[in-house]
């Protein structure tokens, strides 16, 4: 890996102004082994307990099984969290290095909110979203499987085997919130069973279970990939189909006659404690919903006035609603299909990767790709990214909606391809998978601010590297971040403050400019995903604000490539914790 610095390094730098000898001196090597004990016991722990979540970071071990919803291990996992603080808390911290200080600071943090939440037993079994959950995680999970060796492909029919008594095991859960109620709202309900039908076509070899099977490894012999193929027809139709059956049942006949018309958490019992505590975990800040809504207003009025003032450039005549009719009707703005919009993609990251060195001194190994998104998901849904496997075995991936290309327009893709896979989502998480000096724990988690925030910064720096020289290309990149602005209006809007679906709708809609049925998607994410989506901008705008910061402190000698790998080469971090790392990394360079 070409690291000049290592992370470890980078936290002494930090640290510099702290009396470096002095608390060298203090470092107690037992207390150092003890720590390093506990993390390893807790991230081999989360591995068997979570073994989809392992699939995901590229570990394959426990590619034969499925997580243990059960009420008997569930409550077993909160007590586990509960000894884990009890255990970190007994560590003697000031016997430990800077960089253990704050790795055993964020543990203790990490798992104090996981204890918080135990108590938000409804909340907890809202397993079904817009955007996926209990109804697609088996074939999510498939998709991210390899399938190179027999002994791989014998996994898979393995967790097939074991997604009856899973599946039964969610549905329990979903029940027993009910009870509480609990039950998420009609209008995802509606878009979770459209996503089941679709999983389950006539012909098993057209979904997306049988998928996998359709690309075997070449090391498998024929007759073995045959006989594979055979076991899967016969594992999906017995093992997968049925369950989603059931689920598809249970949902149409008990679940959605007790949905409520409005998924706003206060409408919930405690919803109102509840959310406030996602907006505070989401953005690990504590700004409160209504803080977050001004600061929301106030960043579209800014974003609005340069989006016209870029019209204007276009020479366009008209206003502002006529201007958004011609970019998403005209055909010029548009590719002719699925592969043309995948390759227009595939185009753009490639200009990108040339100017990456302008950004940043330092980059990851790890490549990425550029492919389509499973059908199932419809042509509304948002794009995504996948991370690479830890071991270096699988790329990272941005995930394009190719089955909606008549509404990704082409001036709308800089910007996405920017957020999804560099300098955005891949630079930072594959970044952060190889600083092999941070525990596994600070190297495979994250903060909703801090990845999300850094990927909409990211966005951002695309006007450095002349990627929207294009005033189409920059109308969308502004568009974009309209769209991630209006979402701190929606989000405490719908869940705090009273606002209803289509309000919602229809705000983003004018405000932004996008088109009605991604924009209703997205709200419906916002009401089965509270507060998530709140970390985008307000972790974007810490992050431009410490670049800002730091500039007028260093003056000449602030370097934005060194403040960008300062910034993202201690893992994700609560931005809170991150300002306090620019600050000393700012001091350090002021002494050096």
């Amino acid at each position: 890996m070409n690291i000049i610095r290592s992370a470890a390094f980078l936290l002494v730098l930090c640290c510099a102004n702290l009396a470096p000898a002095q608390a060298q001196a203090q470092v107690d090597p037992q207390e150092t082994a003890a720590l390093k004990a506990l993390f390893d016991r807790n991230w081999e722990a989360v591995a068997r307990r979570f073994p989809e979540w392992t699939t995901y970071r590229g570990d394959y071990r426990y590619n034969d099984q499925l997580s243990d919803g059960s009420p008997e291990a569930v409550a077993a996992w909160d007590a586990q969290n509960r000894a884990w603080v009890a255990e970190a808390k007994q560590l003697r911290r000031e016997r430990l290095s800077a960089g253990d200080r704050l790795s055993l600071d964020l543990f203790i943090s990490n798992h104090e909110r996981y204890v918080e939440e135990q108590a938000w037993t409804g909340y907890r079994c809202l397993n079904l979203g817009a955007l996926g959950g209990s109804h697609t995680g088996l074939a999510d999970l498939l998709r991210a499987s390899p399938v190179a060796t027999r002994a791989q492909v014998e996994q898979m029919l393995a967790r097939m085997a074991a997604y009856p008594r899973w599946m039964d095991q969610e549905i329990d859960c979903m029940r027993r919130s009910m009870a509480l109620g609990w039950v998420s709202s009609r209008d995802v309900l509606a878009r979770v069973l459209d996503q089941i039908d679709k999983q389950m076509p006539a012909d098993v070899e057209a979904g997306p279970y049988y998928a996998p099977f359709k690309t075997l490894g070449a090391g498998i012999p024929a007759a073995d990939q045959a006989a594979l193929r055979a076991s899967a027809r016969t594992a999906i139709a017995r093992d997968v189909i049925p369950p989603l059956r059931k689920l598809r049942a249970f949902v149409a006949d008990e679940y959605l006659p007790r949905a409520p018309a409005d998924g706003a958490l206060h409408r919930y019992p405690d919803g109102v404690k509840v959310y406030d505590g996602l907006v505070r975990h989401r953005t690990t800040t504590q700004l409160s919903a209504a803080q977050i809504h001004a600061i929301g207003l106030r960043e579209l009025a800014a974003i609005r006035a340069e989006m016209e003032g870029v019209m204007q450039r276009t020479k366009f005549q008209g206003n502002f609603a006529q201007f958004i009719a011609y970019l998403t009707t005209d055909p010029k703005f548009f590719h002719k299909g699925p592969d043309e919009l995948l390759a227009g993609y595939r185009d753009i990251s490639k200009r990108i990767d040339a100017q990456l060195p302008r950004l940043f001194a330092e980059l990851p190994r790890a490549p990425y790709g550029v492919r389509g998104m499973p059908a199932f998901r419809g042509p509304d849904s948002a794009e995504y990214y996948n991370g690479p496997a830890v071991d270096g075995s699988t790329p990272g991936w941005f995930n394009a909606n190719v089955l909606g290309w008549k509404t990704r327009p082409m001036w709308r893709m800089a910007t996405l391809t920017a957020h999804e896979a560099v300098p955005g989502h891949h630079l930072q998480i594959a970044r952060a998978i190889e600083l092999k000096s941070l525990p596994e724990f600070r190297r495979g988690g994250g903060y909703t601010a801090f990845v999300e925030g850094w990927a909409v910064y990211a966005e951002a720096l695309g006007r450095e590297i002349g990627l929207y020289e294009d005033p189409y290309d920059l109308f969308g990149h502004l568009q974009w971040r309209a769209f991630r602005a209006a979402r701190l209006v929606v989000d405490t809007g719908i869940h705090s403050l009273g606002w209803s679906r289509q309000q919602s709708i229809d705000f983003m809609v004018e405000r932004t400019g996008m088109d009605v049925g991604f924009v209703t998607s997205e709200v419906d994410r916002y009401i089965s995903q509270p507060g998530q989506a709140l970390g985008y901008m307000i972790g974007a705008l810490k992050f431009a604000q410490l670049r800002e910061k730091s500039k007028a402190a260093l003056g000449a000698k602030f370097d934005l490539r060194r403040f960008h790998n300062v910034a993202i080469d201690n893992g994700a971090l609560p931005m809170d914790v991150l300002e306090k790392v620019v600050d000393e990394w700012v001091a350090a360079e002021k002494a050096r």
